[in-house]
């Protein structure tokens, strides 16, 4: 093995409880106001009951916002740079953005910032923020946004004007360890106009509130010199912040503006937006002259010729003498760690890669490292409300979420989006896991455990999924991640954690169970489940149906049979060492062959799943009165039967020779269940062994349409629904009403459902990266002879890992510069595209035009969107680029 670089060090001090490399890292909000946790409101509308313009004034209750922040993994001590031009009506110390309601598209963050580097202990991070010179547009971005119908596009920052001209400043911070607990910031501005301008920065330090809920001890920031202050917190010990620069130090407390939120006086005659009223304001009296609190301000005011820059550093340790705190060690210290910095990540892909997909790849890991979150959600006290407060409404213990009463999170979590997802989501984890193991497989292993604690999953075995409604139905991928984090790991190490497979393993039965017995409502092994995370992706609310009955549909039944071969394939990698789970093995092949029976089913007097005729799956309509409608919708759920696929190697099939026998009677005793699917037959490689939904001819039915370019084939990866109900919309009437599906390859042009993602016609990455997992699973069965059309009616013909690979490069190739120069991921937006001080700066959206690639929904869903970095991984490892 390779010696360990210093980053990987590093890590292996952390998990080896040496040296707290994860104590502190990025670990704050971009949004805290308008989120679940925050809504203390009798009618649930949380977007309106704390709006942005109140986060200035009102003390948050569970966690904390701000810009390119810190803050340690309870959230205790927090620091992020604020900043005025001068010309705003009040500091800029979070992003904006539109709520649910404001957005013509939903809810949007409406800044342009950028997560430029990040390392997996935090050793290194970078971070760039474009912030205008002249007054920052809030009210005419709501108001047209609010004027704007569905079918308009947004209206973006870029759109207002504001950077015309390039009268913005280019904010750079940089953070850089020099030991866990000793924090060096460097905050750089560069003035991008053509003249001389003037910035306020204000570097600030705060304690997150925690004394105005239950009255325990307050902490305090005090003045021990004019560059040094004092942070004292009776859990977190002593810190101290070193300030470089003249200028003034002001002190507030993190404590509501009671006055201007509620009309009731303040406690104190210092408040949250203290500091903001002196600076903004010019109000003397708002700050505490004998310089103490709970919240101060490194006060700066920095004149920048044009296209020049200055920078200010600042310190955070638990050391109160450094004797030259910003010294020529300090620069040096920067420079280390970005140096260590590139040689992990080259570590991390060792092979011929261009430096363009070098460098895309690594944006994704500091993107998905930047979306890290200090989550605190007690849902027993937020439901009863905390012993210093106003009871909440009687009316909220029998709400949301009221059913999760054990449910207490308090830790650091990957997030979708810190701004717009500033919350778990289950399935949307499960994803992140996969990306964050090839760089730091302890803390995706650590995700994936932490979901199925007792204090996160509910005592009956349900995941919760999301923080809006943890009752909510996802699919069920988190034995799936499991696996293949369990696998990137043993690549990685040389050898498997199996403690961790059988930890997670061992609660996901009792989850598995919850599904059985919730889900199959009939007991015929046909599951329901709702939305199922495709949210408007059928002809009416699969949650609800307006028609009554239920619908048996065939994405949530293939995610079913996706768990059994997951949890399959989990059993047999424990089987060996552990002999019992040999017989767990035999009961997951038993679900299995019942699962993809009844998908596959066909008789004269039934609906069907599979059609025969249209060589596609579709969903099933059974109405209270008997009857029973295919709904002939070529979409992403008819794609999902061909994740339900596992191999089983030879030598796995003869080291358990009781699963073998179990094999060997079904095959002889139900060929009614053996024969509907391609289970263990002795064609293949090597007497391999295979179990899909699909044989061989369903898949290369159902892969002609995923593959024609004129129904789910994109340029960009594969949609979510065919493009030939581009102007031609799939109709179902049923008593006396008609619903329908069209082609929508941008953003949703209903609120249907609610929710602001769009399902209908955009590329989305993780069913891509499934469908593309899925594709090399069957070509691992049925090897280089096997072959399908790619495109569809090209004449060319493929194996299926060379339409895995070219699908890859498609979806690859959203990010990378096209001859022109231009990224499909920005569209038509010229700043993005040309202007050599955005162009290079890379975002990761939620979901993709389907037609053009142009990035949708969540700028910085690096999430499930950072799985472009384990393709290129891939395709790097085992193909290259040209």
């Amino acid at each position: 093995m390779s010696e360990l670089t210093a980053e990987e060090k590093r890590l292996q001090d952390d998990h080896q409880k040496r040296a707290a490399w994860h104590h502190w890292g990025p670990y704050m909000a971009a949004r805290q106001w308008g989120n679940v946790r925050e809504d203390y409101s009798a009618d649930g509308e949380a977007w309106r009951y704390f709006t942005f313009n109140d986060a200035r004034m009102r003390a948050y209750r569970w966690g904390e916002d701000g810009i390119a922040g810190l803050c340690d993994h309870h959230q205790f001590l927090c620091f992020a740079p604020v900043f005025w031009n001068g010309a705003d009506p009040f500091l800029k110390e979070r992003l904006y953005g539109l709520s649910g309601k404001e957005g013509n598209h939903g809810e949007d963050v409406k800044e342009y910032y950028f997560y430029l580097d990040n390392t997996p202990t935090h050793s290194y991070m970078k971070f760039l923020y474009k912030y205008p010179q002249e007054a920052f547009p809030y009210q005419k971005l709501l108001d047209e946004n609010m004027r704007r119908t569905r079918q308009d596009p947004e209206y973006e920052l870029l759109d207002t004007g504001i950077f015309d001209g390039d009268r913005y400043f280019d904010i750079t911070v940089e953070y850089a360890k020099n030991t866990p607990e000793d924090i060096l910031v460097r905050i750089s501005v560069t003035n991008r106009g053509g003249q001389e301008a003037s910035i306020h920065l204000l570097p600030t330090l705060w304690f997150r509130n925690t004394w105005s809920w239950n009255n325990s001890a307050r902490p305090v920031l005090s003045v021990m010199s004019p560059d040094l202050i004092q942070a004292s917190h009776s859990e977190l010990g002593e810190y101290f912040f070193y300030c470089q620069g003249e200028g003034e130090l002001l002190f507030t407390d993190n404590d509501t503006d009671s006055q201007k939120i509620f009309g009731v006086p303040n406690a104190s005659a210092y408040v949250k937006d203290g500091i903001n009223e002196y600076v903004v304001s010019g109000h003397k009296e708002a700050i505490n002259p004998k310089q103490t609190g709970t919240k101060m301000s490194a006060y700066r005011i920095l004149k920048i010729k044009a296209g020049q820059t200055q920078s200010i550093h600042l310190r955070l340790a638990n050391v109160k003498d450094l004797k030259e705190p910003f010294g020529k060690n300090f620069d040096d210290i920067f420079d280390l760690r970005l140096k260590e910095a590139d040689e992990f990540y080259h570590k991390v892909c060792p092979f011929k890669l261009p430096d363009p997909m070098r460098y895309i790849q690594r944006q994704a890991f500091s993107s998905l490292l930047w979306n890290k979150q200090f989550y605190h959600y007690v849902v027993e006290e937020w439901l009863n409300g905390d012993p210093a407060q106003p009871p909440p409404p009687e009316n909220r213990k029998s709400g949301r979420n009221s059913t999760w009463r054990h449910l207490y999170s308090e830790g650091v979590i990957s997030m979708p989006d810190k701004w717009e997802y500033p919350w778990f989501a289950s399935w949307d984890l499960a994803f992140h896991t996969i990306a964050l193991s090839i760089i730091d497989p302890e803390f995706a292993k650590q995700q994936l455990i932490k979901l199925t604690r007792e204090w996160y999953m509910h005592p009956n075995g349900q995941i919760p999924a999301y923080e809006w409604n943890f009752s909510d139905v996802n699919p069920p991928v988190q034995a799936w991640a499991a696996l293949r984090v369990y696998r990137i790991d043993k690549k990685i190490r040389g050898e498997g954690d199996k403690l961790f497979l059988e930890r997670v393993f061992q609660k996901l039965l009792m989850n598995f169970t919850w599904w059985i017995n919730r889900e199959d409502s009939e007991g015929n092994n046909v599951f329901e489940g709702g939305f199922l995370g495709f949210d408007n992706i059928g002809v009416f609310n699969r949650t609800q149906l307006p028609t009554g009955g239920h619908m048996e549909q065939a994405d949530s039944t293939a995610w079913m049979a996706m768990y059994c071969l997951n949890m399959l394939a989990i059993a047999l990698e424990l089987a060996p060492s552990s002999p019992a789970y040999e017989d767990i093995a035999n009961k997951f092949y038993e679900h299995f062959l019942f699962i993809a029976a009844a998908m596959n089913r066909i008789g004269p007097s039934e609906i069907n799943m599979w059609d025969e005729a249209d060589g596609f799956y579709y969903d099933v309509l059974r109405l209270p009165d008997g009857r029973h409608f295919p709904l002939k919708v070529r979409s992403m759920v008819g794609v999902l039967p061909l994740f339900a696929v596992e191999t089983i190697d030879p030598k796995v099939w003869e080291a358990l020779p009781n699963f073998k026998e179990r094999v060997a009677w079904f095959m002889q005793h139900r060929p009614d269940l053996t024969n509907n699917v391609t289970c263990m037959e002795m064609v293949g490689r090597a007497d391999r062994r295979l179990l899909s939904i699909v044989d061989r001819d369903k898949l290369k039915k159902v892969l002609q349409k995923v593959l024609d370019e004129a129904e789910f084939l994109s340029p960009y990866g594969v949609r979510s629904l065919s493009k030939a109900y581009d102007g031609k919309p799939y109709t179902f009437s049923l008593d006396g009403q008609t619903y329908g599906v069209d082609y929508e390859p941008a953003e949703s042009t209903s609120g249907l459902f609610g929710g602001n993602s769009n399902w209908r016609g955009p590329v989305w990455f993780p069913v891509n990266y499934l469908l593309i997992e899925s594709l090399q699973k069957f070509h691992y069965y049925f090897g280089d002879d096997f072959k399908v059309e790619f495109p569809s009616k090209s004449g060319k013909f493929l194996d299926l890992w060379q339409v895995a690979s070219e699908l890859s490069h498609r979806l690859i190739n959203i990010f990378v510069p096209d001859a022109q120069g231009r990224r499909p991921m920005y569209g038509n937006v010229s700043k993005l595209q040309n202007d050599r001080y955005w162009k290079d700066y890379l975002l990761f959206f939620e979901y993709f035009n389907g037609n053009n690639g142009a990035g949708l929904g969540a700028s910085h869903q690096a999430g499930w969107t950072a799985l472009v970095a384990k393709m290129i991984q891939q395709q790097a490892e085992y193909k290259g680029f040209d």
